[in-house]
């Protein structure tokens, strides 16, 4: 971060009210240290649901600068006396395993797209004013019919967890665009990093992968010619402030990317040698994965990069590496 937007984040975040839904996550627990540090009054509400990621050590070096409200974002009582008096919302609270939103979609349903509609008719009632950027996915686009993928690419999900998520992320542009209400979405990819979901796959495969190489255990690489790329977690933390810091940017969309694309199976080596260590088997997808599986994807994320200055900071090297000795000091708290 240079000094121009390092000044440009302390005008917009010291001393403002910045509530945060998923906020004991990986991504809201990284961008609450942020935000700390940028001299904000951070409030964190997560609901703390075993199977979606929120975790208290996650806060453990900043617990005492910022308030924990544990609450359900489908509890529309108390989002609206939680949302009254907020200058941003980062709205980072969903469910995010494909095969869960599969077996239990209603599930899914309440979570990303009923609850979001109920948050922003909270913010519509009650806070009108407050800013929004919310935590949209690639997964929307289902299998690309090209790549790089942009923002113009059709929107075609592959599974339950994709159409709910493009509903919430649209209700969002929908606020934005009938009543006024300051709200832009960012659609991340495969974002990583300490602090992440480790002990399943349910928020990245990438974890589970970390926890089994740090175990001495053989992980497992589907179709490893596939290719993907990631996003590192204090990369993301710097779009997401970038985006909530530019009111120009109210009713769009932007695409996250990373350090250019690489396939499954050199990622599997990569972290391997990074790790000094290890083995992993390749595989066909199981039949059920293999039923919602997009195939290659990459993102065109030029429209950040042009409209906010954006860009990944972070080589996919170095982001392994500092995850990889994360979880080698913290892993017991994430099993």
């Amino acid at each position: 971060m240079n000094s121009a937007t390092s000044k440009q984040f302390e005008a917009a975040f010291s001393g403002k009210r910045v509530l945060i839904t998923g906020g004991l996550g990986f991504i809201g627990s990284t961008m609450a240290h942020r935000l700390v540090r940028l001299g904000a009054r951070v409030l964190l509400v997560d609901s703390l649901i075993p199977e979606y990621g929120g975790n208290l050590f996650n806060i453990h070096e900043f617990s005492d600068a910022v308030q924990v409200n544990i609450s359900d974002v489908r509890d529309e009582h108390s989002f609206r006396y939680l949302v009254q008096g907020h200058d941003y919302l980062f709205n980072l609270a969903g469910q995010t395993s494909h095969m869960d939103s599969m077996l239990d979609p209603y599930t899914d349903l309440e979570i990303n797209c009923r609850s979001q509609l109920s948050i922003l008719e909270t913010c519509r009632k009650y806070n009108p004013g407050i800013r929004i950027v919310f935590a949209s996915t690639r997964q929307i686009y289902g299998k690309p019919d090209y790549l790089p993928v942009d923002e113009n690419h059709i929107l075609r999900p592959v599974d339950v967890n994709g159409i709910n998520k493009m509903a919430g992320e649209w209700f969002h542009i929908l606020y934005h665009n009938v009543y006024g209400i300051s709200a832009c979405a960012l659609r991340l990819g495969n974002t990583y990093g300490p602090r992440m979901r480790i002990k399943d796959a349910r928020q990245t495969f990438l974890g589970i992968w970390i926890r089994l190489l740090l175990e001495n255990k053989s992980f497992e690489i589907w179709e490893g010619g596939q290719l993907r790329d990631f996003t590192f977690v204090d990369d993301a933390v710097e779009a997401f402030l970038l985006a909530a810091a530019n009111e120009s940017v109210n009713g769009r969309v932007f695409n996250l990317g990373g350090d250019g694309p690489i396939s499954l199976k050199r990622l599997g080596d990569l972290l391997v040698d990074i790790a000094g260590g290890g083995t992993y088997i390749e595989r066909s997808f199981p039949a059920d994965r293999k039923r919602i599986d997009i195939g290659d994807y990459y993102a065109n994320d030029e429209s950040i990069r042009e409209a906010l200055g954006w860009k990944p900071q972070t080589s996919l090297r170095e982001g392994l590496s500092q995850t990889i000795d994360y979880y080698r000091m913290h892993r017991q708290h994430y099993l």
